[in-house]
């Protein structure tokens, strides 16, 4: 395995409120916020978890004969990976020469998966995975992703990696600690549903600051806002048993070094803003001096992890000849078209 890269790099990580339910609102956001990241010089911007069209807050709020109005909107709403939206989002990566790690409601057909995509400066799709396995309710919106989405990418800023609430699977973290990430990207929701303390902010922080003690990488954490108008007007809608179930405010992006360290100041929750940091990735190899779960500290003579990474799809043509697609986690999918003015 090559040398893992080294040097410094800007990185960013969004916290902001999605445009609910509005696809084309979501993409018009998502440019405007690629747009300020370059111009502050950054080379990544992280976006949180269903970043387009938000997160669906509703499965946790709602009776299930009332939710599906809502995922009629939701699926009508979720970004397609062949649709012009994503070519456009392609376009501000490439004009603004900034790696894009985007979390949505990925739309194929009439399924959801929850998705994120890395783009790399030049505006080309880096890494595509799935969720391995939505959370709890999340399971009535969405389908489940496969081994071959547990996959890291060698970028010029760096060894990346990417993962949903999966942060609280030990299995899918040390897939990552065996293939070197150094710069994980930590995709989340708005922090304001009250569901209990597993599901908290709090909770969540420590998790994935925990992972960049663990793996010694960089945790750039994204998180999403949700104001008071937004729940008031979308989710509540006039029925006053929902509204103990979210609360404004949610956000707790921020990022940390690979000893723990919280490199970011924190903002308030309800801030839209985006955070940034100068990360040196030397400090990488000084926390695995150490300890490196996936080298020098394992003993797979004893424990050893076995990933089934074979890409899966529903159906395959006897007629076509299948073979592994170029960028991790997209074999059988649509694809991501070229790159087209």
């Amino acid at each position: 395995m090559p040398v893992p890269p080294s040097g410094k790099v800007k990185v960013s990580v969004v916290q902001a409120e999605p445009v609910w339910l509005d696809l084309q609102g979501g993409v018009a956001k998502t440019i405007e916020l690629i747009k300020e990241a370059g111009a502050a010089g950054a080379k990544l911007i992280v976006f949180p978890e269903t970043w387009i069209p938000g997160y669906p807050n509703y499965v946790w709020m709602m009776k299930v004969a009332e939710q599906f109005p809502f995922h009629q909107r939701y699926i009508e709403n979720s970004l397609a990976t062949d649709g012009p939206e994503m070519l456009s989002i392609r376009r501000a990566a490439r004009d603004a020469g900034v790696m894009v790690s985007l979390g949505y409601s990925e739309r194929h057909l009439a399924s959801l998966y929850i998705a994120d995509t890395l783009i790399g400066a030049d505006g080309q799709v880096l890494m595509h995975r799935r969720k391995l396995k939505p959370t709890h309710m999340e399971r009535t919106v969405f389908g489940d992703g496969n081994g071959s989405h547990l996959a890291v990418v060698r970028t010029d800023e760096g060894i990346v990696s990417s993962l949903n609430w999966e942060h609280l699977q030990p299995l899918t973290k040390y897939a990552l600690y065996c293939q070197g990430a150094q710069i994980h990207c930590s995709h989340w929701p708005c922090f304001g549903l009250r569901l209990g303390p597993a599901f908290s902010g709090e909770t969540n922080t420590m998790i994935a600051r925990s992972m960049a003690v663990e793996g010694q990488c960089f945790v750039l954490f994204s998180s999403q806002v949700i104001s008071p108008k937004s729940i008031e007007e979308i989710f509540v809608a006039g029925h006053p048993d929902r509204a103990p179930f979210l609360q404004p405010g949610g956000g707790f992006s921020r990022i940390y070094g690979p000893t723990g360290v919280l490199l970011t100041e924190e903002k308030p929750e309800s801030e839209e803003c985006i955070i940034y940091a100068e990360i040196d990735l030397t400090e990488c190899l000084f926390a695995k001096t150490a300890a490196d779960p996936g080298g020098h500290y394992s003993r797979p003579d004893v424990l050893r992890l076995v990933i089934n990474d074979t890409p899966l799809v529903p159906m395959i043509s006897s007629a076509t000849e299948w073979e592994k697609e170029k960028i991790p986690g997209t074999y059988g999918l649509p694809g991501f078209g070229p790159l087209v003015d």
